[in-house]
């Protein structure tokens, strides 16, 4: 009976979860308490637990490759699934609360691992609360790139401490990227857009990317038709609101 149950999740012409099986609230409250591990730093994360291929075992004391790319929020993994192949040599990992979501990304890595041997082995996904265990997962100046696409809006005020884009959440996303490194925010709420583009362009330690490098970035153009969330936005017709800014040194740390 297990079995049976199990097989109707998979799509028997693909090897591919099917999504309907995985659904899920849009949002979760990322204040309240969820209970599931957390590692005690970036250097308890296990590698071989998520690019089992590249890290047979988890010891990792020759500190070689660490993860660069985190997508916050990653729903149902479509941007890191599209970024596993434009990027092969880069890891990178999804960070969702909810567990089914989770799951589901799970299996879809797997079955596109089997379906593609070599392929998809540089991504995974972790159920956790971004927003509270950023830096148990990162070191200093670890990440090069970080979104946060469609996220939650929290629209009323009350609620906009909750928004996974604010001045202290922005501290931390500072600390774990690398300078250079770029954050890549989208939305189809324009109040959201205006405050997450606030946020950004108040911080000292970022700034905007210019038109040039907008057009030149590849990744830019995935934000709005890798994830559900964009192609949804797309049919509907509806306006997308973009922010994507650089981690810079700031003048506090020039000086000193």
């Amino acid at each position: 009976m297990l079995q049976n149950k199990a097989n109707l999740t998979i799509n028997k012409s693909t090897g591919l979860p099917r999504k309907r099986f995985y659904r899920a609230r849009a949002h979760s409250n990322p204040l309240s308490d969820s209970h599931f591990p957390v590692p005690l730093s970036p250097s308890h994360v296990d590698y071989s637990l998520h690019y089992p291929q590249l890290f047979p075992s988890s010891d990792r004391s020759d500190g070689s490759k660490k993860i660069e790319f985190a997508d916050i929020g990653c729903g149902f993994g479509g941007l890191l699934i599209s970024l596993s192949t434009l990027f092969p040599e880069t890891l990178m990992i999804g960070m969702e609360l909810r567990d089914k979501v989770t799951e589901y990304v799970k299996e879809r890595i797997l079955g596109l691992r089997v379906a593609n041997p070599g392929q998809y082995q540089n991504v995974s996904v972790v159920r956790t609360n971004s927003m509270k265990y950023i830096p148990n997962y990162f070191e200093k100046g670890q990440l090069s790139k970080m979104f946060f696409l469609f996220p939650d809006p929290h629209f009323k005020e009350k609620n906009h401490r909750r928004r996974v884009i604010n001045p202290h959440l922005l501290d931390e996303y500072a600390y774990v990227l690398k300078v250079g490194g770029i954050i890549y925010t989208i939305t189809d709420v324009e109040e959201l857009g205006e405050w997450m583009k606030s946020c950004l362009q108040n911080h000292p330690m970022f700034e905007p990317l210019s038109e040039t490098e907008l057009d030149a970035d590849p990744v830019v153009k995935l934000l709005s038709t890798a994830t559900e969330e964009g192609q949804k936005v797309a049919r509907n017709g509806g306006q997308t609101f973009q922010a994507v800014y650089r981690r810079i040194t700031s003048a506090s740390q020039e000086n000193s």
